[in-house]
């Protein structure tokens, strides 16, 4: 079908389409498809079916061509008959004609596909990525299945049971789902790895409670799982509305991770309730029990009486700090990621130690791409170099890529093995990994990124008001959790240049930032469910003394919690690779200040605000029930 002179665009585009759909002929019952065409459309369709009857008429979508109809008469009026042939009873052709009539109906869309975010890792780099958090995982697993039985010693192995449980519960779903290997969904299984134990450690550090007031073991297992599960439900449900947030908001790998997330708190609850329990009762029916305390154990945290709520103006005084360098780092700024400042990204390997050379290499590429300053920076070893540019990325047209990769060759030509030609270079030998993101959708990755923050920090309030019925509960968590995000904000921009690797904002520092938010009202809701606890049991204490006492109920559980994500976090920062090394350094910084603020931010915020309010229900009771009822000497008679 020939073209308008002098323009690329056929003589009737898609936007005169108004319906296409396929059906049968009433006479001959052969398949059919039926179109219909606005006035505008109607008459230029009419004009070249008048001039081309008995010649075919092509419809191409993508510059492909689908089909190409005789025209038997000239068709006025604007409704028009494709004839596919055969009967109703083929199913071959009512499947060609439901797909012409969609082709037919597609063409309707005034902008054609566009591609705007694409990534390619080539082996080298995508093997090193998945061999780097592989060790990470069984790493991760030997140290924390040795710290259970170091801390918790017999006991350690129900922990381990549930563990293994947990994680070949979780390979086996990700595989019946298919599930692709990321290096994101790696790190998900370390920090599984991770979190899965951290329901057994509520639950015996409970036990080992109630063993201390001189319970029996039968009677000390059946409260320490009782009297658990509130804190247990309460710290997991607050994890996932986060992992969730972050499986709505994400795009690409970070779904494999969110994915992983929340089948790894999911199997936590199953193992660590029922599974975990189910091998004590029934080791503990045989009239054998296990053996909660080591020596370590024992001493560690005995008999914890620490001041906590004394020096909470400290504590004050050093979140005023964060709060100012959090403020500070918004106006500081941060190294933002292709994925949110929009451009192109090339893992160029030299083949040869380049790292001193960095200032050369950017000096030669702002030559051949001017107007743009790239960014370079060593990736994973001084051999490699990551190499981002905003050069023509809001220039269209289809030559573009293929135009910017030719300039960065042109401007790293001298710096490679001497002899490389551009065809070797654009191979996974030189080139490991490539990123390009548009403009538009950096921007809405990073609309996404603050509303998915926001509406987690929301729902977190929300749940913590309705769980304890009080305000300053969910208060103190949200400034919890904007201390700990602050924190992490402040390092990412004031130290983004004098740190060896890379700190950028992309969609794994979200991840990250959104799972130190989740993990840190782990530890927040362990200890206010022991304030509440306690309100009812210390009755006539003061909020202080109460708050004191809860904080230091629970600091061997907060300890050993965080511990273990700790642990598997920095064996993932260590040995995980580049690829998750950002990641891994976020939750490295927000494991620390969440388990920070847990204990001085959001505990001692109960004290300085509405102070004369009780903590709880049974406390209001208790102050009530007090209060002596005036007798006039009218009643005493």
């Amino acid at each position: 079908m020939r073209t308008i002179p002098g323009t690329d665009k056929a003589r009737i585009e898609g936007e005169s389409i108004e319906n296409a759909g396929q059906d049968f002929d009433p006479n001959t019952s052969e398949v059919i498809v039926e179109m219909s065409m606005n006035k505008q459309g109607a008459k230029a369709w009419a004009d070249m079916t008048t001039k081309n009857t008995g010649k075919p008429i092509a419809i191409v979508l993508d510059d492909i061509v689908y089909s190409a109809p005789f025209v038997n008469e000239p068709i006025t009026g604007g409704q028009s008959r494709i004839t596919m042939g055969r009967g109703r009873n083929s199913q071959q052709s009512i499947t060609e004609a439901q797909d012409l009539a969609n082709i037919l109906k597609s063409g309707k869309l005034d902008a054609p596909a566009k591609i705007v975010a694409d990534y390619t890792v080539g082996p080298s780099i995508g093997g090193a990525a998945v061999h780097g958090g592989a060790m990470a995982f069984l790493i991760s697993f030997l140290v924390i299945f040795v710290l259970m039985l170091v801390y918790y010693n017999t006991g350690g192995w129900v922990a381990n049971i549930a563990l293994v449980l947990n994680l070949l519960f979780t390979i086996g779903v990700l595989s019946a789902l298919h599930a692709t290997l990321t290096a994101p969904g790696i790190a998900g299984l370390v920090l599984t790895v991770g979190m899965a134990v951290d329901t057994n450690v509520i639950i015996f550090e409970r036990i080992k409670e109630e063993l201390s007031r001189g319970k029996t073991y039968p009677l000390a297992i059946k409260d320490g799982y009782r009297r658990s599960l509130a804190p247990v439900l309460d710290a997991h449900v607050t994890t996932m509305l986060t992992a969730i947030i972050l499986f709505y908001f994400g795009l690409g790998p970070v779904l494999g991770f969110a994915t992983t997330q929340i089948l790894g708190i999911l199997l936590s609850l199953f193992c660590g309730i029922l599974v975990s329990r189910l091998v004590t009762d029934f080791y503990t029916n045989k009239n054998r029990h296990f053996n909660y305390f080591t020596p370590l154990s024992r001493r560690i945290f005995k008999h914890a009486a620490f001041k906590f709520i004394e020096y909470r103006k400290v504590a004050y005084a050093i979140s005023v700090v964060v709060l100012v360098l959090g403020v500070g780092a918004l106006v500081h700024g941060f190294k933002e990621g292709v994925e949110f400042s929009g451009g192109r990204s090339y893992v160029v390997n030299f083949h040869k130690p380049v790292n001193d050379q960095v200032e050369a290499i950017r000096s030669s590429l702002e030559k051949v791409q001017p107007g743009t300053t790239p960014q370079i920076k060593t990736y994973g070893g001084n051999e490699q170099l990551e190499i981002t540019t905003d050069y023509l990325i809001k220039s269209p047209g289809s030559n573009t890529d293929s135009s910017v990769l030719a300039s960065t060759f042109e401007g790293v030509k001298s710096f490679l093995p001497e002899g490389t030609s551009y065809k070797e270079f654009v191979t996974t030998k030189y080139l490991g990994q490539t990123k390009k993101v548009e403009p538009t959708i950096s921007d809405d990755l990073k609309a996404g990124a603050v509303k998915a923050t926001v509406f987690a920090i929301l729902i977190i309030f929300i749940y913590i008001f309705i769980r304890f019925r009080d305000w300053r509960y969910s208060l103190g968590t949200i400034i919890a959790l904007l201390h700990d995000v602050f924190v992490t904000l402040a390092v990412f921009s004031f130290l983004r240049d004098l740190v060896p690797f890379t700190l950028e904002i992309d969609q794994h520092f979200i991840a990250a930032v959104l799972t130190v938010i989740g993990f840190s009202m782990n530890d927040t809701v362990i200890v206010f469910d022991r304030i509440r606890e306690n309100s009812h049991l210390m009755k006539g204490a003061s909020n202080g003394e109460i708050i004191n006492k809860s904080v230091n109920d629970t600091l061997s559980r907060t300890i050993m919690t965080s511990l273990t994500v700790f642990l598997t976090i920095l064996i993932l920062f260590l040995v995980g690779g580049e690829v998750t090394r950002g990641f891994a350094f976020a939750m490295l910084i927000g494991v620390i200040t969440g388990t920070y603020s847990s204990i001085f931010v959001a505990a001692p915020f109960l004290v300085d605000f509405a102070k004369g309010k009780p903590l709880g229900k049974e406390q209001e009771v208790a102050k009530t029930s007090a209060v002596k009822p005036k007798v006039t000497p009218a009643q005493s008679k």
